[in-house]
């Protein structure tokens, strides 16, 4: 099979650095996250800490620490159930949770964030328990990652006809009756 010299040309020369390395593999961009998650996260952390603690003192700071984790535990578990009982009306409905699988997962991202200690964490993660942020995070994932959600289908995975009756039935003969 002969293949179109077109098509099969050598196009790295023609990129610059960071579409190269991107060409060549994610290596770069998963240091850069476990970068920004261990190393900037918790630098800002202590400054924050620092910063506060500056401001209002150590106690009121420690105080303020745990209060947002208890905060936050409350809110989760209400919209935590709120969001189950979202799932399961739709489920109900005979379309597939998606948004609600999404919101579940921000929600135990936020979770996660809230029982961490510190201000920069906890900032993100009541961001994720508000509806709106998590309706704008959705949209801008979606774009950002060429990929849609949707729930318009049955758990067979074909669209939902409303004039179609689904139901499972047994034949009976009647040739052992006399």
């Amino acid at each position: 099979m002969v293949k179109d010299a077109r098509v099969c040309r050598n196009i790295q020369p023609h990129l610059n650095k960071r579409q190269s390395a991107k060409a060549q593999g994610p290596e770069g961009d998963y240091f850069m996250i476990f970068f920004i998650i261990f190393v900037i996260i918790p630098l800002t952390e202590i400054a924050l800490f620092i910063a506060v603690g500056d401001e209002i003192g150590l106690l009121s700071t420690l105080f303020l620490c745990v209060l947002t984790a208890m905060i936050g535990a409350v809110l989760i578990r209400t919209q935590g159930l709120a969001t189950l009982f979202s799932a399961r009306g739709t489920m109900s409905r005979g379309e597939l949770p998606v948004q609600e699988m999404f919101d579940g997962i921000c929600l135990a991202v936020a979770g996660a964030l809230l029982m961490t200690p510190g201000f920069f964490t906890d900032g993100i993660g009541f961001s994720l328990l508000v509806p709106q942020f998590r309706v704008w995070l959705r949209h801008y994932l979606s774009r950002r990652f060429d990929f849609e959600i949707h729930g318009s289908q049955t758990s067979y995975g074909r669209p939902r006809d409303p004039d179609v009756i689904e139901a499972e039935y047994e034949r009976v003969d009647n040739k052992d009756k006399p």
